[in-house]
């Protein structure tokens, strides 16, 4: 009976991890622009996306990342390549986001269908280059791509929502299937919208449901204190948060909500150009010991690192690394040095 019992990798506690981007190797940009003009050929293309994975992977590995990701390099925007894939949606030109950080909007403008998987290609090179089997593989969640399309076809955006929970589901256990043991959703919008947030907690539901991996939920930007409300009704087993950006404040909220799953912690400014120190990493992760136990703690940055130079990302990532050691080295004494890489939710 127990033969068919699954069974999850080790991983160091206090797991060393990202949130998913990672900024792209300046002759791959290069390469993005002459592919554009069409002076560089598809397989060229393919082979300069491929070099920038292993490239990144590399990063990592010397870093010292327990559970890296690909960089997301081949996606331009988390929105973007998810609607380029799918059925359903139009692409009118660029709008503005912030600054001069243009994206291009997309519209839907029939019912959303899954065509084909959608990370399969980029997923299976990232596990023939990787260091570690334990990769992590993020995805926008359906109500971010929803929040950030146009809806020319949907009598409610919650019907929108809500068709895309589906896809994203089939989406996700494909990645399962291909073996991959820890799924990140990317809901940066979810607190942008207070009204929405009950419905859209559901549709996130929706999404992960039967799920039998680690499932963890990004959210940067917002008010935490609108969502938190909702942490136990998600059927995540991690929500992957900024703290170092705001002072580790939010921790608080942790407390208050009586938050008991797992955490991502957010130990590294991504807005700043500044490396922080591991002995301040050390203080942050000490910080959120006082409020969770160190075997519900995963250690990473803020956000995605793709705005920051390469130089200054891999510089915040072995301060990450470095940090954490500090204190491991103190869990050690107590006996604690490994945890499972297993859901702490039953969807």
């Amino acid at each position: 009976m127990n033969s068919n019992k699954k069974t999850y990798p080790e991983v160091p506690i206090l797991p060393t991890t990202v949130i998913g981007s990672y900024p792209r190797p300046k002759w791959l940009k290069e390469s993005i622009r002459l592919s554009s003009a069409g002076k560089i050929s598809k397989d060229d293309m393919e082979e300069a996306f491929n070099d920038s994975v292993i490239a990144v992977m590399r990063d990592h590995e010397v870093a010292g990342i327990d559970i890296p990701t690909d960089g997301e390099m081949r996606r331009d925007e988390m929105v973007e390549f998810f609607a380029e894939h799918l059925k359903g949606f139009k692409f009118y030109g660029y709008v503005r986001v912030w600054g001069d950080a243009y994206y291009r909007k997309p519209s839907v403008v029939s019912r959303v269908e899954y065509k084909k998987p959608m990370l399969e290609s980029e997923v299976k090179f990232a596990q023939s280059v990787s260091y570690t089997k334990n990769l992590k593989v993020t995805i926008t969640g359906p109500y971010t791509i929803a929040d950030w399309s146009f809806n020319e076809y949907y009598k409610t955006k919650e019907d929108l929502v809500f068709d895309l929970a589906k896809i994203i589901n089939q989406e996700i256990k494909n990645l399962v299937k291909m073996g991959i043991p820890f799924i990140q959703v990317d809901e940066p919008a979810l607190p942008t919208h207070e009204e929405e947030i009950p419905w859209g907690v559901q549709a996130i539901n929706e999404a992960v449901k039967g799920v039998d991996v680690k499932v963890g939920l990004h959210i940067c930007y917002g008010d935490y204190s609108k969502v938190m409300p909702f942490a136990d009704e998600l059927k995540v087993d991690q929500l992957a948060l900024e703290f170092k950006n705001r002072d580790f404040k939010d921790l608080e909220l942790i407390k208050r909500f009586g938050y008991s799953k797992e955490i991502g912690l957010g130990v590294v400014d991504v807005h700043s150009k500044k490396v922080e120190t591991p002995e301040e990493v050390a203080k942050g992760i000490k910080k959120a010991m006082q409020v969770l136990e160190p075997e519900k703690i995963f250690v990473n940055p803020d956000c995605g690192l793709k705005r920051l130079s390469r130089k200054i990302a891999y510089q915040k990532l072995v301060s990450v690394v470095e940090g954490t050691k500090m204190v491991r080295e103190e869990l050690k004494k107590k006996g604690l040095s490994t945890i499972q890489l297993k859901p702490v939710v039953n969807r």
